[in-house]
């Protein structure tokens, strides 16, 4: 048994494979009967379905846990982007002896199909060409369905990030409403949440060992449906732990008594009353006892119902912020919200993968490609990432708008250097077009590698929301060492010319080890280096839980002194957020003013996008902070909704674009800020306005192809 935080987890790479082990792996896992019959199998024990296209690289749900099961010994099918019209698509393998597994694909079906403003977009990176509308809305609810009317005695298994973000009653944006558990709507049987290996290779085992998906009920990261509290279980109401309403004023247990403060009482005087009632024969004294520490193992948390959430947003925002509280593997409870006559019952989050475990994944034998069915079509999500390697996974940062650790959690789980190398060795041997440069070596973010709380005993029993804020955690080692050694092996590689850091750079930990940045800048930049301050402003920092600008700011000076260095002319191109809840318009001029301080003309801006269990989400829906403890009466966050506001604070940070000119000048004069409209460098909008474009100019800005839809929402997953 490997350990985690005093718990024991059964490594997944030690089961009994599965009696198919025979057939041995495939150079790809079959979308068709054909190739089913290549492989000399008459069914397929699992059939995934999802909406990605398939392409066998780890960095694909669908490949990774395709991989992993074949691993396990099951002869597993791809059902990919399939035709949702009817049922006949999802019967493409047959019947599975085992069960479907669905998930939407690596992104939220919503948010790959429409923007920030619920316009439907006209691309989707993960499909071949970019084709939209390959894939359905909600494809989780869909597909279930499918998969039903094809083999209704099939057991289905939900799961990815669709699945996971919407485990309990959620706020969903593009309907505007609190949607109930996807548990519910899909009427699946079992939802695995976050990155769910561990518990996925358990289930399947169990099930082929002919257990009852029904009576399958105790795998940590799993969500079912049941009726009743099971015998042994204490339920804890979600209001005592973190009491919603008007909240009465604590007791001092050392204040003195009301009596004792009118006549005062001297303390000698007390003294003499409380030894003559110890004389006293009437006088009893009171027994304490204390109670025995309560097994958190066998108690459950009670969130509000979904028709409580559903119509009280302050309960929404109280559901949202106890959720969040107990996601700690070391010490989370389960957690059972009631939907109508069923209870939705959440399992404590699974505990993290080893090292170990986390290379067994990552060094199955993946063939590196799309499926050949695609005939070489263009896939622009495997365009990114083909020459990148993924060194880890979780994030302890807790940004509010950001659902990476919802979904994967704040422990990092880190690949070894050996398995990481060996990766960038197969991209140079196996893919197509390697010109000598990884174009990413890094995860969620970039420098969190290896990185862990001092003390296993503070991360058993730790509840903070962020290991990184309102600063970095004492307890928090946060020491480069170990990713300065692997960039400069990684590099040293024959064949490989250069090794890129393109994932998010949490820049308030990189400035605690100088040494980290400067090999950054110096050997793994190129030219241009993307980081994420999101704001300028504390006020809505704080409601991001994102570092002041003096972290920026110092960051910029090392960026630069070590760049000149180098002999490097390397630029920094920060990343802002609009929109955010808790932003005003002052916030967005003063942001506005920042970026025409330091000359930054931005072309990408991201508009927030109230993502499903995203904490920014329910401050969004509520108008509360769930940060801290919501009651009805406690101050109201400022949530800019309408249409109109969205599009100004976008604006702001598009000061530059004349097509803004109009929109700003008249907010200016709204907010009182003429002078900010003029022709001089102190203004920050000209009060003249540029002639129309001749219609080929604007036909030929027209025609520029746009971003591709997975780079555009990669900051925002969901």
């Amino acid at each position: 048994m490997e350990q985690y935080s005093g718990m024991l987890a059964k490594p997944i790479n030690s089961y009994r494979p599965y009696w198919a082990k025979r057939f041995g792996a495939s150079s790809m896992l079959p979308m068709s009967r054909a190739e089913m019959d290549a492989l000399g199998w008459d069914s397929c024990d699992i059939i995934l379905v999802t909406g990605d296209a398939y392409i066998d690289h780890p960095s694909f749900g669908m490949a990774l846990v395709g991989r992993l099961l074949e691993a396990q010994g099951f002869r597993v099918g791809i059902i990919a982007q399939p035709d949702w019209q009817s049922a006949n698509a999802f019967k493409t393998l047959g019947k599975p002896n085992l069960y479907f597994g669905v998930t939407a694909g690596n992104m939220d079906s919503m948010v790959n199909r429409y923007t920030a403003d619920r316009k439907i977009r006209s691309d989707d990176a993960y499909t071949p060409n970019a084709e939209g509308g390959k894939r359905p809305d909600r494809a989780i609810l869909v597909y279930s369905q499918r998969c039903r009317e094809a083999f209704p005695d099939v057991p289905l298994v939900i799961g990815s990030i669709e699945a996971s973000l919407r485990r309990i009653a959620h706020y969903d944006y593009w309907s505007d409403k609190v949607r109930r558990s996807v548990l519910m709507d899909s009427k699946a049987d079992i939802l695995l949440y976050g990155n769910a290996e561990r518990a996925l290779v358990e289930l399947s085992h169990r099930i082929a060992k002919g257990e009852r998906i029904s009576e399958i009920t105790d795998i940590r990261g799993t969500a079912y449906l049941r009726k009743g509290l099971p015998e042994g279980w204490q339920e804890i109401a979600s209001t005592n732990l973190d009491r919603p309403g008007t909240i009465d004023a604590p007791i001092d247990p050392y204040a003195m008594e009301p009596a004792m403060e009118k006549t005062g009482e001297s303390c000698a005087s007390t003294a003499a009353n409380a030894a003559a009632k110890a004389e006293d024969p009437t006088v009893k004294p009171i027994t304490i006892v204390r109670k025995v520490k309560a097994d958190r193992s066998r108690q459950v948390v009670r969130l509000p119902a979904y028709e409580e959430v559903a119509k009280d947003p302050v309960l929404y925002a109280h559901a949202s912020r106890v959720l969040h509280l107990e996601a700690n593997p070391g010490n989370a409870r389960a957690l059972v919200q009631r939907h109508g006559d069923r209870e939705v019952w959440l399992n404590p989050p699974p505990i993290p993968l080893t090292t170990k475990e986390m290379d067994y994944v990552y060094d199955l034998p993946y063939a590196r490609n799309p499926h050949p069915a695609y005939q070489g079509n263009k896939i622009p999500a495997w365009d990114m990432i083909r020459f990148s390697v993924n060194i880890m996974r979780g994030c302890f940062g807790g940004c509010t708008f950001c659902s990476i650790t919802e979904h994967e959690g704040r422990i990092i789980q880190s690949r070894s250097e050996e398995s990481i190398l060996r990766e960038v060795e197969e991209i140079r041997d196996k893919v197509e077009g390697f010109t000598g440069v990884i174009s990413d070596l890094g995860g969620p973010t970039a420098n969190m590698y290896r990185m862990a709380c001092k003390s296993e005993a503070i991360e058993t029993s730790c509840r903070k929301l962020s290991c990184v804020y309102p600063g970095i955690c004492e307890n928090l080692n946060t020491d480069h060492s170990s990713l300065i050694q692997l960039y400069r092996k990684a590099r040293s590689i024959k064949g490989v010319k250069k090794i890129l850091v393109g994932s998010g750079l949490r820049y308030d930990l990189a400035v605690t080890s100088p040494e980290y940045v400067k090999e950054l800048v110096q050997h793994h930049v190129g030219g241009y280096l993307k980081i994420a301050p999101e704001h300028s402003e504390e006020n809505v920092l704080s409601k991001m839980m994102k570092p002041g600008m003096d972290a920026y700011d110092k960051f910029k000076e090392m960026f630069e002194r070590f760049s000149k260095e180098a002999g490097k002319e390397q630029y920094l191109i920060p990343y802002f957020i609009a929109a955010h809840p808790g932003t005003t318009d002052e916030d967005m001029l003063n942001l506005a003013l920042w970026l025409k301080k330091y000359d930054f003309k931005l072309d990408q801006v991201q508009t927030f996008t109230p993502t499903p269990m995203a904490m920014a989400t329910a401050m969004y829906h509520s108008g509360k902070n769930p940060l801290r403890k919501v009651t009805a009466d406690s101050d109201d966050v400022p949530i800019p909704k309408a249409g109109s506001v969205r599009r100004l604070h976008k604006a702001f940070i598009r000061y530059h674009d004349p097509n803004n000119w109009p929109m700003l000048r008249e907010a200016l004069k709204h907010m009182g800020r003429e002078d900010l409209i003029g022709n001089g460098k102190k203004h920050l909008i000209p009060a003249w306005q540029p002639l129309p474009k001749p219609v080929e100019a604007r036909n030929a800005a027209f025609k520029r192809k746009p971003l591709p839809s997975s780079h555009r929402a990669r900051r925002n997953p969901s």
